[in-house]
C-alpha cells in the first residue's frame, strides 16, 4: 500500500525558522517523565495558538512546536516520536478520515467493521507517520491565505521549500464543535485520501472488508 503519506509526514515536520521558539534551548530532555501518570510529560513541548479558533494560527504554532522537537539533540528518537504523536494526533479528524476513503463501502461494514477498520487506518497513519520522522531537514513551510469553502471547511495553501525546491500543498480543514481539523492534504494536487481510497475501493472489489482489515494489520510497506 504505497502512498503519497510520506511526503505527507516531511510537512507535517516544518515549521519556518522565525516560528522556532527561543525556548528550545530552556527544555531539557532530563525535565521530561515519560512515566507521569496523568500522562502531561510532553505538554510543555506543546505551543498553545493564541487564538484556536484560527486554522492558520493552529498550522502555525503545530509547526512550531514540532521543530522544537525535532531540533533538541537531548531527545532520543523514541522520545521524539511520542511526543511529536501526541502533539499531531489531536489535530487530524481520524474517524472522518476513515469513512472518507471507503466512501461507498462504508455503509456495508458492521459496527465491530467499522471500529476495526478506523483503528488500523488511524494506526497505519502514524506508524507511517513515525517511520519519516527522521527525514527532517529544517525545511520551511510557506503559508498562504486561507481559502473558505463555507462555514464549515477551509483549505490553507502552503508551499514546502527543501533543497531549493518547492512543493505546492494544500491542507484541508473543518470545523467540528467549534476546533479546526485535518481531514485531507493534497500535495501538487494529488488527495491523500483519494490515494487511498483507490487503494482501499481495488482490494474490496476483489475481495471482503476482512481482507481489506487483514491487509491494514500488516506492516507497512517501506
Amino acid at each position: 500500500m504505497k502512498t503519497l503519506w510520506p511526503v505527507l509526514l516531511i510537512c507535517l515536520a516544518v515549521a519556518p525558522s522565525s516560528l522556532v521558539s527561543r525556548r528550545s534551548s530552556l527544555v531539557s530532555a532530563v525535565d521530561r517523565d515519560p512515566n507521569d501518570p496523568n500522562d502531561l510529560w510532553w505538554k510543555k513541548w506543546d505551543v498553545i495558538a493564541k487564538d484556536p479558533n484560527d486554522p492558520n494560527e493552529l498550522l502555525r504554532t503545530k509547526w512550531d512546536a514540532l521543530a522544537r522537537v525535532l531540533q533538541n539533540k537531548d531527545l532520543d528518537q523514541k522520545t521524539k516520536e511520542k511526543i511529536i504523536d501526541k502533539i499531531v494526533s489531536p489535530i487530524f479528524d481520524f474517524p472522518l478520515m476513515a469513512r472518507l476513503v471507503l466512501y461507498r463501502h462504508w455503509p456495508k461494514l458492521t459496527g465491530p467493521q467499522r471500529e476495526k477498520f478506523t483503528s488500523l487506518f488511524t494506526e497505519r497513519l502514524k506508524a507511517s507517520y513515525r517511520e519519516k520522522i527522521t527525514l527532517y531537514k529544517d525545511e520551511k513551510l510557506l503559508f498562504k491565505p486561507a481559502v473558505h469553502k463555507d462555514k464549515t471547511t477551509i483549505q490553507i495553501p502552503t508551499e514546502l521549500i527543501s533543497e531549493g525546491k518547492k512543493v505546492a500543498i494544500v491542507y484541508k480543514l473543518r470545523r467540528l464543535e467549534k476546533r479546526w481539523l485535518i481531514y485531507d492534504v493534497e500535495i501538487q494536487g494529488v488527495s491523500i485520501l483519494l490515494t487511498y481510497l483507490s487503494q482501499f475501493d481495488d482490494i474490496l472489489q476483489n475481495g471482503t472488508v476482512e481482507d481489506l482489515l487483514a491487509r491494514l494489520a500488516e506492516p507497512p510497506t517501506p
